[in-house]
């Protein structure tokens, strides 16, 4: 079994170690991640500037390509330039914060593992929920058994897993929910300062709702205590409308 692991918090982020050393032993693994942080960039690629790479050697625990780049461009140049073979599956993570409803657009965590689905290869996303002690560790244990049941169910080229782990300050998760992401909008809002030369700067300080009124929702499992799993794809077609807008009386000429 070959593996490709990437994140966005960074090749040296905690999760990325922990994620590694769960899945180290079942097989070849390669790490390919971000030289800094990269949280909430997205599918961003980088097509305007060049991308610095090299090799390093993580804390005596693996050794992995370091890439001036988002997530996605991990994936995208490990396929294309740094593996010397094709991964069978690519794994992304374990991120610091939850995943869940629309952070799933923002996330670069989730990028990471969409990415693969371009290239035909079945992927994972983890995130941990923030807390007092995030415990890496077990969220690593929590990784691996989902992993492996991943993989024992030979899964297509099309599928893509985002899992998020609930925290774990008061025990282990209750079980897992496989459910749909929560559509209900983040809690935005901005904190206003300004600077010596009184120009105005704006820190955005967004949140998740508390409840989104829907238990069935990965929002809600997290926050029940459960690992909420949900497949993803990137095809972001509305077809339930695709009939009645091609209905309108569009222009024939312009």
């Amino acid at each position: 079994m070959r593996i490709l692991v990437t994140n966005d918090d960074g090749i040296l982020a905690p999760g990325i170690e922990a994620l590694y050393e769960a899945v180290a032993d079942l097989g070849e693994v390669e790490v390919v991640a971000p030289e800094t942080t990269q949280s909430a960039m997205g599918h961003a690629i980088s097509v305007l500037t060049p991308m610095l790479t090299h090799r390093v050697h993580v804390r005596n625990k693996f050794h992995g390509w370091s890439v001036d780049g988002r997530p996605a461009d991990c994936v995208k140049l490990a396929m294309l330039e740094l593996l010397d073979w094709r991964p069978d599956f690519i794994l992304s993570g374990i991120n610091a914060g939850v995943n869940t409803g629309v952070n799933v657009l923002y996330s670069g965590t989730v990028a990471g593992a969409l990415e693969g689905l371009f290239f035909g290869v079945p992927s994972m996303a983890f995130s941990l929920e923030l807390s007092d002690e995030l415990d890496f560790s077990a969220a690593g244990r929590i990784a691996r058994a989902l992993f492996q049941q991943f993989a024992a169910n030979e899964p297509p080229g099309d599928m893509c897993l985002s899992v998020n782990i609930p925290a774990m300050d008061a025990g282990p998760p209750k079980g897992v929910r496989v459910c749909p992401q929560s559509i209900v909008p983040m809690q935005d809002a901005y904190r206003h300062e300004t600077d010596a030369q009184g120009r105005s700067i704006y820190w955005l300080d967004g949140k998740l709702p508390d409840r989104d009124g829907d238990d069935g929702s990965d929002l809600a499992a997290v926050l029940d205590g459960y690992v909420a799993i949900t497949p993803l794809r990137f095809d972001l077609t509305n077809r339930a409308a695709l009939s009645t807008v091609g209905g309108w009386d569009w222009p024939a000429s312009f």
